[in-house]
């Protein structure tokens, strides 16, 4: 029985809770992943996992297993790094995980230029909205928008600026009004994006100097909105604001050629907006073991390259 094949197979058993959830994943019969865990735990002579009919959980010696294993496997994906890129150029797959309006709005020119400049390397995406566990899912980069606590085993490359603005189509705002100072949106209709610690209010602070105190050092006004539509997905929250449901909070990278044509219109633009902290940007996340990846180096560095582009035309005028 191939040990490796029993050993990834358990830290994806125990990362997801789940055998059927795991083989799933694998692309592997639920059978093929069983009778692999099964072989381990013979190999072993011990109990790694507490079975029941609904949910797989480790056992004591199961927990300390895992942790071992998945040192065990970052320290071969990076071996494999450094050997396949010295012997072959940047070649193999890169698995990249990527919120999904941002990654089909941007990607696309990404991926063609990536395949111009290295032919050997393809490129697995995984988009979704819910943030991505590197190790347990196998990615090689996550693109992460907002703001990233520091992790000793991982490096947060800062891509670029994440602005958020509030924005309304001009026939919402010429029948409900426009307004002026944040606790106006108390009387608007509002959309917002579900975020995963149920959040439901917008944080406000001017964006310029008053007197003596500079702008990052304003106060922030948190405004318990009035939502009226709350969806998972940036690119429905932009349509129904330019079908005139109400105040959207959206980010200007998907919003700029809307302002341009006058479908949106910024509103309380005098105030920087986030749904929680201030300080937030795009970051490109990877294992601190993979920091000699040349396939991670070449596809964040033509990422970065591409954001600092669009940047510098976005400005809206």
């Amino acid at each position: 029985m191939d040990r490796f094949a029993e050993l990834k197979t358990f830290c994806i058993v125990a990362s997801t809770g789940g055998f059927s959830t795991a083989a799933r994943q694998l692309g592997s019969a639920t059978s093929s992943v069983t009778r692999l865990v099964d072989a381990l735990e013979q190999r072993l002579g011990a109990v790694l996992l507490n079975r029941s009919t609904r949910s797989v959980t480790l056992t004591a010696a199961g927990r300390a297993y895992y942790e071992d294993a998945q040192r065990i496997l970052e320290q071969l994906d990076a071996a494999d790094d450094a050997v396949s890129d010295r012997a072959t150029g940047i070649s193999g797959v890169i698995c990249v995980a990527a919120p999904v309006t941002f990654a089909t709005m941007y990607f696309s020119p990404i991926l063609l230029e990536l395949r111009r400049r290295h032919p050997r390397l393809a490129v697995d995406l995984r988009l979704s909205d819910n943030a991505s566990n590197l190790i347990d899912e196998s990615i090689d980069v996550a693109i992460r928008i907002g703001n990233v606590d520091a992790q000793a085993n991982l490096v947060a490359r800062r891509l670029g600026a994440h602005r958020r603005l509030l924005c309304a189509s001009p026939a919402y705002l010429a029948e409900r009004g426009t307004p002026r100072h944040p606790a106006d949106l108390l009387e608007h209709d509002c959309l917002q994006f579900s975020f995963a610690d149920n959040r439901r209010t917008w944080r406000l602070r001017r964006n310029d100097a008053v007197g003596d105190v500079k702008a990052e050092h304003m106060p922030i006004e948190d405004i318990a909105v009035n939502s009226v539509v709350q969806v998972n997905n940036g690119e429905l929250l932009r349509q129904a604001s330019i079908a005139g449901l109400g105040i959207a909070m959206l980010a200007q990278w998907l919003v700029r050629d809307d302002l341009r044509a006058g479908r949106l219109v910024q509103v309380l633009d005098g105030y920087d907006v986030n749904p929680g902290s201030m300080d937030v940007a795009m970051y490109a996340l990877y294992q601190a073991n993979r920091r000699g990846s040349r396939k991670i180096h070449a596809f964040v560095e033509l990422l970065s390259e591409h954001l600092a582009k669009v940047d510098a035309a976005s400005h809206i005028p």
